[in-house]
């Protein structure tokens, strides 16, 4: 039989495995840390859009000038708006966006010019780059059904909104709310 032989660790041999070990540790516990963060921090970012606001791309050309294709957007969960709001909803598995011109009960003429009056009162409009009585197929002077917003373009000639039959009066189901803020591209950052 053969004899083992066994030494001692020197002190500086025993300080690194001392140091391994405790990196190991902190290692481990970074992580651990780390990835709590991380689920939280997405946790609360699911509860924030699905509960409080809602990040949207903008497509199309019927809201321009003020909102450009490509263009990151937000919108705060609402149901209350302001003649002038823009406004998101759902139609037909898609996302539009409109400003809001009457709310329920509202009587809205637009005369030949494109005009817009809302219960026998102009509306200055200086976002509209276009004024247009078209496209149409109902009649005005129009009263807004309860339970839904009127909603129209901001390029008129180009947009299909609540003058058509096709996209009507917005409900209370399809709303997603009030469009506030303008996230990218960077240079048009800030709210609406």
């Amino acid at each position: 039989m053969s004899d083992v032989k066994v030494t001692k660790p020197s002190i500086d041999e025993l300080r690194k495995e001392l140091k391994r070990e405790n990196s190991k540790k902190e290692y481990k516990k970074v992580l651990r840390n780390t990835l709590i963060v991380v689920i939280v921090v997405a946790a609360l970012a699911v509860l924030i859009s699905s509960f409080f606001v809602t990040v949207l791309k903008v497509t199309g050309d019927s809201m321009t000038p003020t909102l450009e294709t490509g263009q990151i957007v937000i919108a705060k969960n609402s149901t209350s708006f302001e003649p002038g709001d823009l406004l998101a909803f759902y139609y037909n598995n898609k996302v539009l966006v409109k400003r809001v011109i009457g709310s329920p009960g509202d009587w809205i003429n637009i005369d030949e010019a494109g005009n817009v009056t809302v219960n026998g009162v102009v509306l200055e409009e200086e976002y509209v780059t276009e004024k247009s009585l078209e496209p149409t197929d109902i009649e005005f002077p129009y009263q807004v059904p309860e339970n839904r917003w009127f909603v129209l373009g901001d390029h008129r000639s180009v947009s299909i909104d609540s003058r058509s039959n096709v996209v009507g009066c917005v409900t209370k189901e399809q709303l997603i709310g009030k469009v506030v803020f303008r996230v990218f591209p960077l240079n048009t950052f800030g709210g609406l």
